[in-house]
């Protein structure tokens, strides 16, 4: 792993490659695809469940006292960041797949990462416990928020069933609550085994992978992209990262906040979930083959992670440079 990380790359997202190459190759189909999907829709209840045991309440509460810049973070994940998935959206309809112009929609309208910001902040030197704050409640928010805006954003694509805020309710809600009255028995016992939390996080999202990918396969939808949709779609998502992260950052000082608030505000306003985001693809678009709709957030996903780690490495020389060389050497 040690190896993996010094070389850039992120071990998970091969795992995720590799799941997506298996689908390919080895697709779930007839009885095998209902168990599989039996089993991702287990996954997808145990994994909310394990969310509401380990998000502490208290820490949101202490955490929003500072009001301005939890304020700003929600602001930039459900209101600008969704504003320019509507204007990508409308420079790119009708010319390419439908499937992907809702999953840029759908990627833009996600929770921020929790681990990932939170590291890219400390790494800068920023308000690391404003980063738990701010990525807890973006999340927990995102719990009701993001089916809510996927409902009314994509009700004309014919993206969302009839069926969704039942199934949001079955696996999303009524796990994650009952995580939550659970918290005060089973909390410290999750808490002291993070390996665990690790296998059902990881495990999870690798689970719905594999089967939306192998319905992708099946339903023959991966024969309607080339290398020229998939550039498009890598360049787009490059504009749309480097726009939110300079308009964070922007408003964050302009804001009145101080470099280690605005570096908050940059990566958990600017940063997306895939852990949170596939789980809930597969219940919002529950019917469809979702492996194209995911794929945006797939591939944005490890971009920022390449980018906002290097802009995290280049904060924290900037703290570092005045204390090694007072004479400016």
């Amino acid at each position: 792993m040690q190896i993996l990380r010094r070389l850039g790359l992120d071990p998970f997202m091969l795992m995720l490659i590799g799941t997506v190459i298996l689908a390919a190759l080895m697709p779930a189909t007839g009885y095998g695809a209902f168990l599989v999907g039996n089993a991702a829709y287990a996954a997808v209840c145990l994994l909310f469940f394990v969310y509401g045991l380990k998000l502490d309440p208290g820490d949101i509460g202490r955490g929003l006292r500072n009001w301005r810049l939890q304020s700003l973070v929600l602001a930039m994940t459900y209101a600008v960041f969704p504003l320019l998935g509507l204007l990508i959206v409308t420079i790119i309809a009708g010319h390419l797949p439908e499937e992907l112009v809702i999953g840029f929609l759908f990627l833009a309208i996600l929770p921020s990462t929790v681990q990932s910001s939170i590291a890219f902040t400390s790494l800068s030197n920023g308000d690391v416990g404003a980063a738990i704050c701010a990525a807890s409640l973006s999340n927990i928010v995102g719990v009701v928020l993001t089916p809510l805006l996927a409902a009314l954003l994509l009700r004309s694509s014919g993206g969302v069933s009839s069926d969704t805020v039942i199934n949001i309710a079955m696996q999303i809600l009524l796990p994650f609550a009952l995580g939550q009255a659970m918290r005060p028995l089973l909390g410290g016992w999750i808490a002291k085994r993070p390996m665990l939390s690790l296998v059902v996080d990881r495990g999870s999202i690798l689970l719905i992978v594999y089967s939306a990918f192998s319905a992708g396969m099946v339903a023959g939808v991966w024969q309607r992209i080339d290398l020229s949709i998939l550039g498009t779609v890598l360049v787009i998502e490059a504009l749309l990262l480097a726009t939110i992260l300079t308009m964070a950052m922007l408003i964050a000082k302009t804001s009145g906040l101080q470099q280690r608030e605005a570096v908050v505000v940059q990566f958990c306003g600017s940063t997306k979930s895939i852990a949170t985001g596939i789980p809930i693809a597969n219940i919002v678009f529950a019917g469809t083959p979702v492996s194209l709709i995911v794929l945006p957030l797939m591939l944005f996903h490890q971009m920022q992670l390449f980018v906002c780690a290097s802009l995290a490495q280049r904060y924290s020389q900037r703290v570092k440079k005045p204390i090694q060389s007072p004479a400016g050497e």
